[in-house]
């Protein structure tokens, strides 16, 4: 979820995000890490967007806070569009990460899903701004995966776990590894950021409040 704020005399369209993270496997230094991977993904480009007819770059401002001692109710009550929580454990109920909803506020990071340059933080924070999986998961020919393409799609050798795996084996590292995928300006036409509905201070909602609690995992 996230807060769009409307910067005319800049040509700028800022996106804020501040995620809250608690769980036996979060951290302040992994809090940290968190945001700048999401962050660094999703202004690693230079990308923008139109809004009623006049371009405008778009940039995401990203920031993570370890929250040792949340409580459920600050879940609940939270009324403020930038802030999203996220428990972080070793193990899932789903095996995976996961967020709540495709456009919310809330959901679940499996800690080995965070490690050793991954992607899925950033990932999932497509999720939360209401972007889906796509629909065709055969991407051979057409260069870098984007963000949202999930773990199993089928792309070019070079974007494979094993470049030398037939595609498609998924056994033998025959699909996507999702440190090749990037945030592309085709994922920023898919927020449909010229739809917003912003107020007259220039701010629109981007995503609803899901407002979850997460117990860990046992």
């Amino acid at each position: 979820m996230g807060h769009a704020e409307l910067i005319p005399q800049q040509h700028l369209l800022l996106i804020h995000s501040t995620f809250f993270f608690y769980g036996n496997a979060a951290t302040e230094a992994l809090s940290r890490q968190v945001a700048n991977d999401i962050r660094q993904h999703w202004n690693e480009g230079e990308f923008f967007t139109r809004i009623k007819n006049h371009p405008f770059k778009v940039q995401f401002h990203i920031e993570g806070f370890y929250r040792e001692n949340l409580a459920p109710i600050e879940v609940f009550e939270n009324t403020n569009p930038r802030n999203n929580y996220f428990r972080i454990e070793e193990t899932s109920p789903m095996e995976v990460s996961f967020v709540d909803a495709i456009g919310c506020n809330t959901g679940y990071f499996l800690l080995q899903n965070l490690l050793q340059d991954s992607t899925t933080a950033a990932h999932e924070y497509g999720h939360t701004i209401g972007l889906i999986h796509p629909y065709n998961l055969d991407i051979r020919g057409k260069g870098v995966p984007g963000i949202m393409y999930p773990r199993g799609t089928i792309v070019d050798a070079v974007f494979q776990y094993n470049p030398n795996a037939r595609a498609g084996e998924n056994f033998n590292g025959g699909t996507m590894n999702p440190v090749s995928r990037k945030v592309l300006q085709q994922d920023i036409d898919n927020l449909n950021l010229h739809k917003l509905d912003f107020n007259e201070q220039g701010f629109a909602t981007l995503g609803e409040f899901s407002s979850l609690w997460h117990e860990a995992c046992l």
